[in-house]
């Protein structure tokens, strides 16, 4: 690494009217190596690096960028300085060639003032070769994996001339396989072609494998920065929450109940009437968590959905704890002693113009303890419930007279998961419970999980986090398109072999 920064914040500050999002930042980064941002949901580490995309103003304080001091930065202006950045959630256009996309708004032109498209794809192409991001600059976006539609957007950055390059959790929806590829380039990238990485990411084994140095952020505060050979897991994760972080074994007991959940051979379709789950078969017992491991958009959800009675089936049967649902709706069907952690908090698992308190009492709005005759509500025994989950579970924020669209996206979780754990259901059906969780809360997450677990509750897990899927599954089973690829006990696979299977590789005996 030079000495000199290449990008460099001092005392910078964000403030929103309700709270401070950047507390007096200085940082610098250096060129040539890759710079992990790690901190709780919240910290203020997406916002650091939307400032220094042009996508933020700070409030106060300054930003450097090679040198030259940034004003009322933009994000043509970022770009047009060598930032480029990589969102979470790809910007591209689906309809689009992969050419089209990354020569948007800099496309070539023939001698009569025409699309190039020749032109562009050969350009394409060689930067994929020169850069070990093979992909065809002919295919439709649409067509894609998400590992290879986020070379699409690497590409499109480094095309626009970037040698600094954000990354916002860049592995959230890959493989194993996919993530091991990534680092590869991002290696490459880095020592080769000089460039600076910087990764926004919660995964901490991550940062370990792939990082030069570290910085950690805590409540808008940047709290430490170190090289990475210095530090290891429990000691980010305990930076960033401000306490020991012990990460002690998950407590599981041997149980073994009755068939609670059966499913046999499913059709489901999706929102565009297209198949999306086709010939699923599988059984959760009471007393396991089966695990569903499966890139995004393989079937899983609508799985899910129809076991919940929120997607109509076409086809096969679903029972639970023997009792056919056929024609149930989510209410009949929850009924039956089941309840549903929803993968979209936002669009089905809270009401955000509703109190914290109103949301955490759903389900349980009309019994005797909480309702006159059914319909009038007992304000002070529902105020007293909601209360005391909202200790339990660590909700933050005002109060339980707060509406649920007011906290952030891990509280909004929070409730959630805290409404539906407490409902005395005996099948679970969980969908990415800790996702956009602060990392202090995961932990407890995971063991009310397997409290659960332990009192011979029948869970369906599904996550996008593989680490998550290992730690807390008994059995785990792989989709892609819509069919199971594998079965495979606890122990007997490891995350570096699973991606072969989530991405189209069948299990000996298994159809295709």
């Amino acid at each position: 690494m030079e000495n000199k920064p290449i990008v460099e914040f001092s005392h910078t500050s964000l403030q929103f009217p309700d709270v401070l999002a950047n507390d007096d930042v200085s940082l610098a980064i250096y060129p040539g190596e890759v710079f992990a941002l790690v901190g709780e949901n919240g910290a203020g580490k997406s916002t650091l690096m939307n400032i220094l995309y042009g996508m933020k103003q700070p409030t106060s304080g300054e930003v450097f960028v090679k040198g030259k001091k940034v004003v009322k930065q933009s994000p043509a202006g970022a770009i047009a300085m060598g930032i480029g950045m990589v969102h979470q959630h790809f910007k591209l256009v689906p309809s689009f060639t992969v050419a089209q996309n990354i020569a948007m708004c800099c496309e070539p032109k023939t001698k009569l003032g025409l699309y190039d498209f020749k032109s562009a794809e050969q350009t394409v192409r060689k930067m994929s070769q020169e850069f070990g991001l093979e992909i065809d600059p002919s295919a439709k976006v649409n067509t894609l994996s998400v590992g290879l539609q986020q070379r699409v957007e690497i590409l499109k950055t480094l095309h626009r001339g970037a040698d600094v390059l954000i990354l916002d959790e860049p592995t959230a929806v890959l493989t194993p396989q996919e993530t091991d590829e990534l680092f590869a380039v991002i290696r490459g990238i880095v020592r080769e072609k000089g460039m600076t990485v910087i990764i926004i990411t919660h995964k901490l084994n991550e940062v370990m494998a792939i990082s030069d140095r570290v910085g950690v952020m805590r409540r808008g505060k940047l709290v430490g920065v170190t090289e990475t050979e210095k530090v290891n897991e429990r000691i980010l994760a305990s930076m960033m929450v401000g306490r020991e972080m012990l990460f002690d074994e998950l407590d599981r007991h041997e149980t073994s109940g009755e068939t609670a959940i059966e499913v046999e051979n499913l059709q489901v379709l999706s929102d565009r009437m297209l198949p999306a789950v086709n010939g699923v078969s599988l059984t959760v017992r009471g007393g396991e968590i089966l695990g569903i491991a499966a890139v995004e958009g393989n079937g899983q959800s609508e799985l899910i959905e129809a076991i919940a009675g929120r997607r109509p089936s076409r086809g096969g049967s679903i029972r639970i704890k023997g009792k056919d649902t056929a024609g149930m709706g989510p209410g009949q069907v929850r009924s039956l002693g089941l309840s549903h952690i929803p993968e979209d908090r936002n669009a089905t698992g809270v009401s955000g113009v509703a109190t914290v308190e109103e949301n955490l009492i759903i389900g349980k709005h009309r019994q005797r303890e909480f309702a006159a005759a059914g319909i009038h509500q007992k304000k002070s025994a529902i105020r007293t419930y909601a209360e005391k989950l909202f200790e339990r579970f660590d909700i933050r924020g005002a109060g339980v007279t707060t509406q649920a669209k007011s906290l952030s996206g891990g509280n909004m979780q929070k409730v959630v998961v805290a409404r539906e754990f407490s409902l005395g259901a005996d099948v679970l059906l969980i969908a990415q419970p800790t996702r956009g969780v602060d990392i202090g809360a995961i932990e407890f997450i995971h063991k009310s999980i397997l409290e659960k677990r332990n009192a011979g509750c029948a869970i369906l897990l599904v996550s996008a986090d593989l680490d998550e899927l290992f730690r807390l599954s008994d059995r785990m089973v792989t989709m892609f398109e819509g069919k199971i690829t594998g079965h495979f006990e606890a122990g007997e696979i490891e995350k570096s072999e699973i991606g072969y299977y989530m991405t189209g590789g069948v299990e000996e005996g298994e159809d295709a």
